[in-house]
């Protein structure tokens, strides 16, 4: 390990309450990607495109979902 002063700690399955990941997707989903059908693995690949682009268009919207109070982000 390059960093000794971190522990390993192994998160449940699903925990958005520590895994800010678990919100971005609900988001995703809910503004972007939900009740959609593609013809093809490309459809599908740009439309995840698009929908990561329209996410991070608005660092507020990061900065709102993606924080906690112990994570320090300074961007």
């Amino acid at each position: 390990m390059p960093f000794s002063n971190l522990t390993w700690i192994k998160l449940s399955a699903y925990s958005p309450e520590l895994s800010p990941m678990e919100q971005v997707w609900q988001w995703l989903r809910q503004h972007c990607l939900s009740n959609r059908v593609f013809d093809c693995y490309e459809q599908i690949a740009e439309q995840e495109s698009r929908a990561w682009n329209t996410f991070i268009e608005d660092t507020g919207r990061v900065k709102s979902l993606c924080s906690r109070d112990w994570i320090n982000l300074t961007r």
